[in-house]
């Protein structure tokens, strides 16, 4: 009898099984994936999903966001960088970045100082509070990439940002 056939008459055609006995993508809720499984770019986002989560999570108690801390680093990193060259460098639309520098600004984390060559465009700096507040979240965001370790492995964790540079 069909699966189609099978259903008509109340029954269910059973499901082909994995060799450890769940179905292709089952998880822990019984919903089966099918072929996502297969496609990085699933992985790949629901990776990046639990990355934030503990991110957000590791970082709660300074209420820093992941892209914050992108900013907040690339700045000090690079003391008077350009909005738009911030935003090109981590892919943020300008409008974006401008309200997030405006948050970090009112916190006092950043200041934006009128360019000397084109008065249209601002220099970026860490404040000295920002400054001091930067290494506070280094060092949180090490204890997050410590968690990251021991989900995925040390190795792993290393083959994935040898994979990951190309894109950096």
């Amino acid at each position: 009898m069909t699966a189609t056939a099978s259903r008509a008459h109340g029954r269910h055609a059973p499901r082909k099984r994995a060799g450890n006995g769940a179905a292709p993508g089952d998880g822990a809720d019984g919903v089966g994936l099918d072929a996502l499984v297969g496609h990085a770019g699933y992985a790949v986002r629901r990776f990046q999903i639990w990355i934030f989560q503990d991110f957000i999570k590791t970082l709660g108690e300074v209420d820093i966001r992941p892209t914050q801390y992108s900013v907040l680093t690339v700045i000090g990193a690079n003391p008077g960088l350009s909005q738009m060259a911030v935003a090109k460098r981590l892919g943020i639309e300008r409008a974006r970045l401008v309200h997030l520098l405006d948050s970090l600004e009112q916190r006092k984390l950043v200041k934006r100082i009128k360019s000397k060559q084109d008065r249209r465009s601002h220099a970026l700096h860490l404040t000295a509070q920002g400054e001091t507040a930067l290494e506070k979240f280094k060092r949180l965001a090490a204890e997050h990439e410590r968690h990251v370790e021991a989900k995925i492995g040390k190795e792993n964790r290393a083959q994935l940002l040898r994979i990951l540079s190309g894109f950096t």
